[in-house]
This record gives C-alpha cells, structure tokens and sequence, in this order.
C-alpha cells in the first residue's frame, strides 16, 4: 500500500501531494483491480488514487476500494461520464499535478516517476501524454498522443502500429485522457473538460483549447502504459459511434480558428461524408448520423457557437501556428500515423 498516498489521502489536513491520480471507473470489471494494483508498485510515491464510479452495478469499485484502502473513494451516486467525473475529482483533488487514468489502463513500475522526471526537464510545459500500449495486442501501440489533421478529424497517432524501438519525446497535438498529466490549476483554469461531450473526444477538446491558449503537450515516450481500451463502452458500440461522431463536430466548430475554420470546413464536411460511407460498408452508419444530427441540434449548436465565441476571444495562438501542429494530409487518420515534433522550447503565441 503506497505509504504516501494514505498520509495524504483527500480530505487530510497539511501539504497534498506532488500528485493525484484520478480513475473514472464505469462497469470496469476485471480491469480495475489490476488497475490499481500498478499504481500500488509505482517507485514514485508522492500521490493519492481518487476514484470516482459512476453507479457501477458490477461490484468492482466496492470490491477494489476493500483490497486498497489507502485509495479515496467516491461513490458519484449517477453516471456523470468521463467528462464530469474527471472534473468533479479534479476539484476534488489535492495534488499539484493531475494525472488522469483509465480503469482499464496498466502502468509500468516507473510510470508516475517518467512522467514527473518530464516535468523536471520541461519546466515550463504543463500537458504531458504517456506512451500507451496495447493490452490486447503485445508489442503494438494504443497510441502515442492524439492528433487532428487539418480537416479536424482527431485520431491517435501509431495506434495499432508496432512499438518502435526507439520513440522520441516531443509534441503532439494533445494527449489521450486515458493516461495524462496536466497542471490541476491550468485545468481548472481553462474550465476542465466540457461536461456536454459525456466521454469521446473531450481530451482532444480540452488539448485543442490548450493550443490555442498556446499551452503545448509534450509525448513522454519512457511513461509508459498497457491500455486494453473501450472496455466498459465496447470496441465500435452504438454507444461509442453515436458520441465519437457528434462530439468530433462539435470540437471542430469550438476550436478551429480564425481563418483557419472556412479554409477548411469544407475538409471537413468531405472527410465527415466519407466516414459515413465507411460506416454504411460496416453496417452502423444509424448511431453515426444520430451522433452528426445531434451535434447539429439547434440549442445545442447554438452553445457550441457562444463557446466558440468565449474561447476565440481569449486564444493567443494564431491560425497559422495551429495549422503548424496538425497534419496536412486530411486522411492522415488512415495507417494512424506517427506525428511527434522535436520540442524547441516554447514560442511566442503569434509565432
């Protein structure tokens, strides 16, 4: 039992820890026990385990919070989603740094320990993406950060492509929220994840608002986690399809911006038809267009616009210097492509 991680348990009074851990936890099953039983080996000591379940009926949180006391648990009483149960912890939370992850995500001994070594390196970075390999597929990857490509379709890059030997840290577009790091004050600041978006695309959201308040995410290749992926929503559900699709258009309409949002908005809408090609050759094109009519409701897109209008007026990075960081290639989703840029320090926000 990490020693640490009881003394500073949420609640206590004195100095929080370097860090808090936070795990949404939703019919998570058999994931959650071994879960936590990584974070139980990490070497870096300085953190608490919050963990929200949202009305699991599967008994695995109760089961989980029983064998590791020394974890905060909170019962949300609803299933508020990813979005709101990641915000809800965070406000919640007494570390310095927030790392969020996935129930079903199994960290290496020196997980914690890389990402925080990141943050020595890198003083003036405050979004960090960890290395996620595959648990199903050994010696593949899950992901090594999330990018967009310039027709706004985000995707994880060298999903499902074979672990190089050699991966070199540097910056992607965002990082996946299945395994994070973010200063806790910068998420709160820039108001979380949005609540709306339930689960599906919310990382790439909060990453995109990020960027454009020119605060980059750095990969760190050494931080390293097996994630078996979609294990309590499942691998293409209705349920997955229907938020993946609706939520895809509205981080497009929130973010893209200045001129960058003409330029390629009809990118967008072609590679979006395409899409929905693919689903009709699958056999779920149905929850695909319920998540594209959805994203268009009228007072639901009337909010995604004032949104848009309140993140615009405070962005400090230029279309130019967004466009920069994106892939050029359109389709660049199709293979999943690696998209990791050397790190040159920081930049002006109109560079």
């Amino acid at each position: 039992m990490p020693p640490e991680a009881t003394e500073h348990k949420s609640g206590q009074e004195g100095a929080g820890p370097a860090v808090s851990v936070i795990i949404v936890s939703y019919q998570s099953g058999p994931t959650l026990a071994p879960c936590l039983e990584r974070l139980a080996a990490q070497t870096f000591r300085d953190f608490e385990t919050i963990l929200i379940d949202n009305a699991s009926t599967d008994g695995a949180p109760q089961a989980a919070a029983k064998a590791h006391p020394w974890v905060d648990f909170v019962e949300a009483g609803a299933n508020l989603g990813f979005a709101a149960g990641n915000n809800f912890a965070a406000r919640r939370a007494k570390g310095r740094w927030l790392v969020l992850l996935n129930p079903d995500a199994y960290a290496e001994p020196e997980w914690l320990a890389e990402l925080m070594a990141g943050v020595e390196r890198h003083p003036t970075v405050k979004s960090f993406a960890s290395l996620q390999l595959s648990a199903d597929r050994p010696g593949l990857l899950d992901g090594a950060g999330d990018n967009v490509t310039s027709a706004g379709i985000p995707f994880r890059g060298g999903y499902g492509r074979k672990e190089p030997a050699v991966l070199p840290e540097g910056e992607v577009f965002s990082a996946c929220g299945a395994a994070m790091l973010i200063d806790r004050n910068l998420f709160l600041e820039v108001g979380g994840f949005d609540e709306r978006y339930f689960c599906y695309c919310e990382d790439v959201d909060l990453g995109y608002r990020l960027r454009l308040y020119d605060y980059p995410t750095l990969l760190l290749p050494k931080a390293k986690v097996a994630h078996v992926g979609s294990a309590s929503t499942g691998v293409r559900s209705d349920f997955a399809i229907f938020h993946g699709s609706r939520n895809r258009v509205w981080t497009f309409l929130k973010n893209t911006p200045g001129w960058l949002f003409p330029l390629t908005l009809p990118l967008h809408v072609a590679v979006t038809s395409g899409l929905l090609l693919l689903h009709w050759r699958r056999g779920d094109v149905e929850p695909a267009i319920r998540g594209i009519k959805a994203a268009l409701k009228r007072e639901d897109l009337d909010q995604v616009m004032a949104d848009r209008r309140a993140i615009q007026a405070k962005r400090k990075a230029s279309p130019s210097a967004i466009l920069r960081v994106m892939s050029f290639d359109p389709a660049a989703f199709i293979g999943r492509r690696f998209i990791i840029r050397r790190w040159k320090g920081p930049r002006s926000a109109g560079a």
